[in-house]
């Protein structure tokens, strides 16, 4: 395994996380690996030398934090390992259920704590932007608990660019900082690259990119045509409709040509261009079997060409934001 610093902080982690949101409860999504199944994953990952889980309050309705809290306490050395989790979705009615007001923070990153069997975590995501609440009241919710010895990092997932800006400006004046941002980010969708990742690499961010193989589109798990490889890529609607486009499939025949190449997996290709990607610290990478544990390990020793590089990059075509709501933001300007 290879380490590096998440950001500009002093703390290693492993340039492979393992994303945690496909165990869980299945009734969340057919494909998702229950407590037993999800055992034999932290067991490989951990052998492998990965330290670096990530999950989230909202995955499986906590299920997902659960499960990784019972393995993690089981197999792993607490010291030795960065545990991430999110606030902001909703988990349970009410309306104080959900967001980034002080409540609703500090309420849940109890039950997370509960939840993951660990008296604070190392890294806690702010999982969305919220529109409803002043970012002044959500980083001071968050620096009490950096104070409380419940939190140790801060970090951000999927928003625009001005938006994470204001949250870092924000912190300075807590006296805290923003360690991670956690994007959406892939060969099949580089628009981070315009705003957010320099901005992450300006102010000494780490990047942490989730679906870096665009949920599996980028191993080959769908075709032109229609035709599904595996059983989450012939159920997952979002999926389908987000990398559909024949630019994508151009993209995903890049990468089957360098995989051809070189001899390697089209995952491997796919994971180790989000590697060497400027700002990159480390790549989240879900698993529904084993062997995409060794195969994502594997990832770091691909090598990429500049030529390769190039050919990997040629054929992307600029393509509208997702991962994260900005035509609300839209919208309420029009409103004023």
């Amino acid at each position: 395994m290879k380490y590096t610093r998440l950001g500009n902080t002093g703390v290693s982690v492993s340039r492979i996380c393992l994303g945690c949101g496909t165990y869980g409860d299945k009734k969340w999504f057919p494909w998702i690996l229950d407590e037993a199944e999800a055992r034999p994953h932290f067991t490989r990952a951990l052998e492998a030398g990965i330290n670096f889980f990530d999950t989230a309050n909202r995955y499986s309705s906590g299920v997902s934090e659960s499960i990784t809290g019972r393995w993690l306490s089981e197999m792993g050395k607490r010291d030795e390992l960065v545990i991430a989790t999110k606030v902001y979705g909703r988990i349970a009615e009410g309306p104080n259920m959900a967001g980034l007001s002080r409540k609703h923070i500090i309420q849940n990153c109890e039950a997370s704590l509960k939840r993951l069997r660990t008296d604070y975590v190392d890294l806690y995501y702010m999982h969305r932007w919220d529109f409803t609440t002043p970012i002044e009241e959500t980083v001071g919710a968050f620096d009490y608990l950096i104070d409380s010895g419940k939190v140790r990092y801060l970090g951000a997932s999927s928003m625009a660019a001005w938006q994470f800006s204001k949250a870092i400006y924000t912190a300075r004046e807590y006296g805290q900082r923003f360690s991670a941002m956690q994007n959406l980010y892939s060969l099949a969708y580089r628009e981070e690259e315009r705003e957010m990742i320099p901005l992450c690499v300006d102010q000494g961010v780490g990047v942490v990119p989730y679906n870096t193989l665009a949920q599996g589109f980028l191993s080959g798990n769908r075709e032109r045509g229609g035709k599904t490889n595996t059983p989450r890529a012939a159920r997952d609607e979002s999926a389908a409709a987000w990398y559909g486009r024949d630019e994508d499939f151009d993209v995903q025949d890049a990468v089957r040509k360098v995989a051809t190449d070189q001899g390697v997996s089209m995952s491997q290709v796919a994971l180790a261009w989000a590697l060497q990607a400027p700002g990159v610290t480390s790549v989240i990478f879900g698993t529904s079997r084993l062997d995409h544990i060794d195969e994502a390990v594997k990832s770091l020793d691909v090598k990429l060409s500049k030529e390769e590089v190039a050919t990997l990059e040629e054929p992307y075509k600029v393509r509208s934001i997702i991962g994260h709501d900005q035509p609300q933001a839209a919208r309420m300007l029009r409103i004023r």
